[in-house]
């Protein structure tokens, strides 16, 4: 999960946070997040710090003093954040019914059938996380 030395996707770093922050049995502080993501030193703790005070912000992770620094343990997985950042942009859409149907209308064949039956399976009731 290192760096590779080009720029991330929008998200990416965010989702191998909690990706990290998931797979560890206890909280782990900014420097420990770092270390897992990047052991080559590339990454910056001032962007992860960044990255899991926003992160933070938006109820993805928990934090809690220990000493002069902050531990983070993740809310959700990585899929459940991806969710949530989905969830949030389009409760911001006034026209939902036109940014839903362009996005069906970009899926793969694949992940379009995928959505036909999670939709069939669960008709009255919210997605499953």
């Amino acid at each position: 999960m290192g760096a590779t030395g080009g720029r991330r996707r929008p998200g990416q770093l965010e989702a191998q946070v909690v990706t990290v922050l998931s797979a560890s049995p206890e909280p782990l502080t900014p420097g420990e997040v770092r270390d897992r993501l990047d052991p080559a030193g590339a990454l910056s703790y001032s962007t992860v710090v960044t990255t899991l005070t926003r992160l933070y912000e938006n109820g993805a992770l928990q934090r809690h003093r220990d000493g002069r620094a902050f531990r983070y343990s993740a809310v959700s997985n990585a899929a459940g954040l991806v969710a949530d950042r989905m969830s949030r942009l389009l409760a911001g859409e006034p026209d939902r019914t036109s940014v839903l149907r362009r996005f069906v209308s970009t899926l793969d064949s694949g992940d379009e059938q995928i959505l036909r039956d999670l939709l069939r399976d669960h008709p009255d009731q919210k997605m499953p996380e």
